[in-house]
């Protein structure tokens, strides 16, 4: 998707501006941006947040050269985010999910490094950069928090690129639902069981990989019983295994998750 071009699924995006969930009792609350804020400092985010704004799947939240406007936490459903090459082709750069935000790749040259495309139906609250800024220079909790959300993005740009690193394609695959498996659990979700609003090909661009490769892998590894896969939906069947294929050390179920900040 070249990003000169617009879709009709553009116009899907909607505003409502019917009954408002506060940051104070959303469900989210302490997992996206106004986590560890008081109760003043609440109150004056919800007076700048522009809720809900809904996006159809397909819709274009921003696009890549767009002006700066907004800092955006996804409520619900979710998002991914891509650059355009020069030949048409996209790359796809990460998948944002409940209570995660983006846009901060504008704060570096007051325009969007990419696109944020809405994978399903999604929710998402915005909160312009113009009142970010004169908000942050009065209340300290909401500079530490912005802090925290760049050095998140910072965070996961790494890991992708350790992710890409990774010679084995199996790897790498494995790596990233790992990690799709702890952020369901950070969501309160079935952490073994995992709806991929991503298409295979996404996942793919994701992982540096072509989609036959990708496909071939979900097979070796449902046929190694690492995986029961059905269409969209990936259950994790052996997670010591997974985690094997990861490198990584499993954490015991009986251990107590750790909060995202």
């Amino acid at each position: 998707m070249l990003s000169g071009m617009h879709t009709q699924a553009e116009a899907a995006v909607v505003d409502l501006h019917g009954a408002r969930t506060s940051c104070a009792t959303c469900g989210l609350h302490e997992l996206c941006l106004p986590s560890g804020m008081n109760a003043d400092v609440l109150a004056r985010l919800d007076g700048a947040m522009r809720q809900k704004r809904v996006l159809g799947r397909g819709s274009v939240l921003y696009r890549q050269g767009d002006a700066a406007r907004a800092l955006y936490v996804v409520k619900a459903g979710s998002v991914k985010t891509y650059v355009d090459s020069a030949d048409g082709d996209a790359q796809v750069l990460g998948f944002h999910l409940a209570s995660e935000s983006l846009g901060a790749d504008a704060l570096a040259g007051d325009v969007h490094s990419c696109t944020a495309e809405a994978l399903e139906s999604t929710t998402v609250c915005e909160l312009s950069y113009a009142r970010l800024e004169d908000m942050a220079q009065e209340a300290p909790a909401l500079r530490r928090k912005l802090a925290s959300v760049l050095g998140s993005e910072v965070r996961s740009a790494q890991d992708h690129l350790v992710m890409m690193g990774k010679p084995q394609a199996i790897k790498r695959l494995a790596l990233f639902l790992h990690g799709l498996s702890d952020r369901h659990g950070r969501l309160s979700r079935d952490s073994a069981e995992l709806k991929l609003t991503m298409s295979r090909q996404d996942i793919a661009s994701y992982l540096g990989l072509v989609i036959e490769t990708v496909s071939r892998l979900f097979t070796r590894m449902e046929e190694d019983g690492v995986l029961e896969v059905r269409r969209k939906t990936v259950r994790i069947v052996r997670p010591d295994r997974l985690a094997d294929l990861c490198g990584v050390a499993l954490i015991p179920e009986t251990a107590p998750r750790r909060q995202a900040h």
